[in-house]
């Protein structure tokens, strides 16, 4: 079926930081690249936020009728930090904190992803290649830039020349930065002394002796720098100009930036026409930092086991806490904001679940057709999820009004509202139906460990230390952990 002949899609583009109307290359067929994780640790909220960004455009185009090819990578290549310039390779230095083989490394954390991902019923991609899957490809490229003059190689290594590239092509379009700019701020970097410029970035690195992911090229043992990559796996599977490229803000610089510059070297074209760009994620008000302690990781938030929030949350709450966001807003997490999320879930799974007993009449008192293009109008819009979610509130307020006897509606009206809220529920927002299933008992499970806490609090100002003492334990043994602050007691699944 073929909804998107009567759907006009906007897309917001980073690159011209305007809203345009998404036309695709080829009619009914969409091309879409994210930058996928580099998998050296367990996929954080932040990196979640973003796939489940383009998880809802994924299955929004799929809902429209589209033919989608949805290429994602693992990037399990070991570059260097510092924009893969310098400094260590983060899936070596874990290799040997966690004493393994880099590709155990690699295998470990993208099985977690992949875990990750599935726990918050996220699609999985068309294509999903590998950085070292494509080594061939990056070294093609590589060729391509010397042969055009823009690569180089010094010692080993080869590097792109920014400033010849920005003599007829405009580098820091995306991000807005301007070159002069960038030579004026550049401070001195180890292994500059090899590139022509400071701004240039590598296209191949000579390995160190200590560097054990490495591979045969015509100027040295080494890895491809970590801006190839992504340049030769999406023009491999999606061409030389494609739809949609995603990825977080944070990629903008230096990471799409030199992806347009080696694509547009190589191919003399723009290699994407519509960038899309989704925002960090902060908790409690502070960037989620490794390094601080302000992290939270999705298991942490699904088992309770973190010092940040007061209790487990789902992941199909967490999901919904963050589309009540748009993708390119910042949002925050805490527990107030899980919690409001958490009671508007319920409330619209159960209203959903009100449609089944309720009596269809001769007459409707609202208009379904005009709401549900009130629906699409809002994920048409930049695919807008809270507006979207706005508008099944205000279903979730008709089905109470039909259910209190304050509203009329006809059987087909029934049946378009029912598979309206059923489409975007399920199919487009990716939700699951928790309150429906063994799990729906979590806020029953909230008002009895309430009322627990509440026994065990009159027991504590009775002194009455045993009874106290034997509703944590029994607790505790059936894998509920009770927590004492200074704001009162939560609990935690254990």
């Amino acid at each position: 079926m073929s909804l998107y002949k009567d759907q006009a899609i906007k897309i917001y583009n980073s690159l011209t930081k305007e809203k345009e109307p998404f036309n695709p290359i080829h009619e009914g067929a969409v091309g879409m690249y994210v930058c996928g994780p580099t998998v050296y640790s367990n996929v954080h909220m932040g990196n979640c936020r973003t796939f489940l960004s383009f998880d809802l455009v994924f299955r929004y185009l799929k809902h429209l009728g589209f033919k989608v090819r949805y290429v994602r990578n693992i990037t399990d290549a070991g570059h260097l930090e510092n924009d893969g310039e310098s400094g260590d390779d983060p899936i070596l230095k874990k290799a040997r904190i966690e004493q393994l083989e880099p590709m155990e490394v690699v295998q470990k954390y993208t099985v977690d992803f992949h875990e990750t991902m599935a726990k918050f019923n996220a699609l999985p991609p068309s294509i999903e290649p590998t950085a070292t899957g494509h080594i061939y490809e990056q070294i093609a490229i590589v060729e391509n830039l010397i042969t055009e003059g823009y690569g180089y190689e010094k010692n080993g290594s080869v590097y792109f020349d920014v400033i010849k590239f920005n003599e007829d092509h405009a580098y820091g379009k995306l991000s807005g930065r301007k070159l002069e700019d960038m030579i004026t701020n550049t401070r001195e970097l180890a292994a500059q002394s090899e590139k022509k410029n400071p701004q240039d970035f590598a296209l191949w690195k000579k390995a160190e002796p200590q560097h054990i992911m490495r591979w045969p090229s015509p100027w040295s043992e080494g890895f491809p720098g970590w801006h190839l990559e992504c340049t030769a796996m999406s023009t491999k599977y999606l061409g030389e100009n494609f739809d949609i490229h995603g990825g977080g803000m944070d990629l903008k610089f230096p990471h799409h930036e030199c992806e347009i510059a080696q694509a547009e070297a190589c191919n003399h074209k723009s290699p994407v026409n519509y960038w899309m760009h989704a925002n960090m994620l902060t908790l409690n008000g502070k960037k989620m930092s490794k390094s601080t302690g302000n992290n939270i990781l999705p298991g942490e938030l699904f088992s309770g086991k973190n010092n940040a929030l007061g209790r487990t949350f789902t992941p199909s709450v967490a999901k919904f806490f963050m589309y009540q966001a748009h993708y390119r807003s910042i949002l925050d997490f805490s527990n107030e904001a899980l919690e409001a999320s958490e009671k508007g879930f319920n409330r619209l799974f159960d209203a959903y679940h009100s449609l089944s007993s309720i009596e269809p009449s001769a007459k409707s008192s609202s208009s379904i057709s005009e709401w549900k293009q009130s629906c699409y109008d809002a994920m048409n819009d930049d695919f807008n999820s809270p507006i979207l979610i706005a508008q099944l509130f205000e279903a979730t307020k008709f089905i109470n009004a039909l259910k209190d006897g304050n509203a009329t509606i006809t059987r087909e009206d029934l049946e378009e509202l029912s598979a309206t809220m059923k489409a975007f529920l399920f199919d487009v927002l990716g939700l699951e139906d928790t309150t429906a299933s063994g799990d729906k008992s979590v806020e029953k499970l909230d008002g009895a460990i309430s009322l627990l806490i509440e026994l065990r609090n009159q027991a504590r100002a009775n002194k009455d230390f045993a009874t106290s003492d034997k509703i944590r334990d029994e607790l505790q043994e059936v894998g509920i952990q009770l927590k004492d602050g200074k704001d009162g007691t939560t609990y935690s699944l254990v």
